[in-house]
């Protein structure tokens, strides 16, 4: 085959390897051979997983699946929550167990409405969720879990994720009083195969437990940190590489005293990071920043404050050391205000990845949440599981200023759809009022899309207060790939696949 017969099935196949498929169409011969600009197209297909909730007894866990309406998607499709069949190898013979089957979570009935499921009861499975045709563009699923008693008490909450081969969690901890698990779903038919590595303030943690792990197909494994290396450490950074076939991770910290969360993964290294919602009532919030690369880090630190952007007294900077973690206590650097992170490599510009810790309340009523680095909304991205109380939208435009539309979606059992336009100012950072749908029931959905200006960060804070302790979880909006750009060409692929 010739060089352009390769690359346009190779086009193809990248397409077929990101999270959402869209297929590419010969059109008809023109006998032109140049290639037109690239269309996006929604995608047709859509993996999602969601990891164990928890193993608490007292725990109660709700999903909320939902996919906004777009438009040139399919006119048919199907979307499900699955469990995972976990296949565990007995310790004392060796056997493996059978599996279990579980009927699905959740089906959702149609785009543009959520869809609700329960994963309460005793040790709820994690989930391995696929949505194809009209459900896959943008589909987002949420688990929230409140937990009453016990360590990692409080509101915890995540957004499933979708597979991939790489994954940053710096912000974890394997100190007195911390339980870090990192949660690995393979939803493939083939087992994959997993590094997990720990770095430190000293660099890598040495240790060979954690390479060459396999997760068995259709099934998920939760890793406890604290058995990969020795001894205790209060601020590490996780990197998870997938040597075969994919995962989602995500990593669950729980907490003796101040509650517990999910830590989603932080977005890829840069120079330049966002941790975009930082409640206006944080008690204290403290920096993780891990540099992977060979070259220390220099970093400006601001904070995205409603009025500008401003340095926070006595953390101007961070130094990160090649290969190791570094952190600094930001104690309550919003006073008051909403606030988002912005950090920029000086000199070197090595790039880095990061993560916020963040508390709320005070003494034995603290509970704690956590923000990555995230990537900005781009195109579009949702949120699930709102309400009209409870609900926190932060958007942040570090750069130029930026017009936003926001809207909220019908009610999981009643309501209309609400849209409402917001100007943010370049620098700043503002929790808006978020739409609620008229005569809502149920839960709604919050789709975030930048209209002009300049790029545009965003989280939503869940809060529900349990007995005093000020609950609640942090979930940011990254684009949610609900398009894929698909080559246009004006000669016929069939004319060209026969030479």
């Amino acid at each position: 085959m010739n060089r352009t017969t390769l690359s346009l099935i190779a086009g193809a196949t990248a397409l077929a390897a990101v999270t959402g498929f869209a297929s590419l169409n010969a059109p008809a011969a023109s006998g032109d051979n140049t290639a037109k600009a690239a269309t996006q197209q929604p995608v047709e297909r859509t993996s999602l997983l969601c990891p164990q909730p928890s193993t608490s007894e007292i725990a109660e866990t709700a999903y909320t699946s939902y996919t906004p309406v777009t438009q040139g998607a399919a006119d048919s499709g199907k979307a499900e929550l699955q469990a995972a069949a976990v296949e565990s190898a007995d310790s004392a013979s060796g056997k493996k167990t059978g599996k279990k089957t579980v009927k699905p979570a959740l089906k959702p009935a149609e785009p543009g409405k959520p869809a609700t499921g329960d994963g309460s009861g005793a040790e709820p499975p994690a989930l391995v969720g696929t949505a194809e045709g009209k459900f896959a563009p943008g589909w987002t699923v949420q688990e929230t879990t409140a937990v009453a008693a016990g360590t990692g008490r409080g509101l915890l909450g995540t957004n499933c994720t979708a597979p991939d081969t790489e994954f940053w969690f710096p912000g974890v901890s394997t100190a007195t009083g911390r339980t870090d698990y990192v949660h690995l779903t393979n939803p493939d038919d083939s087992a994959a195969v997993v590094d997990v590595g720990l770095y430190g303030k000293d660099g890598t943690l040495k240790s060979t437990v954690g390479e060459g792990i396999t997760v068995q197909p259709h099934a998920s494994e939760p890793i406890l940190l604290s058995t990969l290396a020795s001894g205790q450490q209060t601020d590490l950074t996780v990197h998870v590489t997938v040597r075969s076939g994919r995962v989602g991770a995500a990593v669950q910290a729980l907490d003796d005293k101040i509650g517990g969360d999910w830590l989603a993964a932080a977005t890829d290294p840069a120079g330049s990071l966002v941790m975009p919602g930082i409640p206006k009532d944080a008690t204290a919030v403290r920096l993780v920043a891990f540099a992977p690369g060979d070259q220390d880090a220099d970093l400006k630190v601001r904070l995205a404050s409603p009025s500008g952007l401003i340095t926070p007294a006595g953390n101007e900077t961070l130094h990160v050391k090649a290969g190791m973690t570094a952190a600094a206590d930001l104690g309550d650097v919003t006073r008051g205000e909403a606030g988002s992170l912005v950090l920029t490599s000086t000199g070197t510009s090595a790039p880095v990845v990061a993560a916020l810790q963040v508390v709320r309340g005070k003494g034995s009523k603290q509970e704690m949440a956590f923000i990555p680095a995230t990537s900005p909304v781009g195109a579009r991205a949702t949120v699930a599981d709102n309400s009209s109380k409870g609900t926190t939208l932060a958007l942040s435009a570090p750069g130029q200023s930026a017009q936003v539309k926001v809207t909220a979606s019908a009610g999981s059992e009643g309501g209309t759809a609400v849209t409402k336009t917001y100007t943010i100012k370049g620098g700043t950072t503002q929790d808006v009022d978020a739409p609620v749908p008229a005569g809502l029931k149920g839960t709604y959905a919050l789709t975030v899309e930048p209209v002009s200006g300049g790029p545009v960060y965003a989280s939503r804070t869940l809060a529900s207060a349990q007995e005093g302790v000020p609950g609640f979880t942090i979930q940011t909006l990254p684009d949610d790939r609900g398009t894929v750009a698909v080559p246009e060409a004006d000669q016929d692929l069939s004319v060209l696949l026969k030479k």
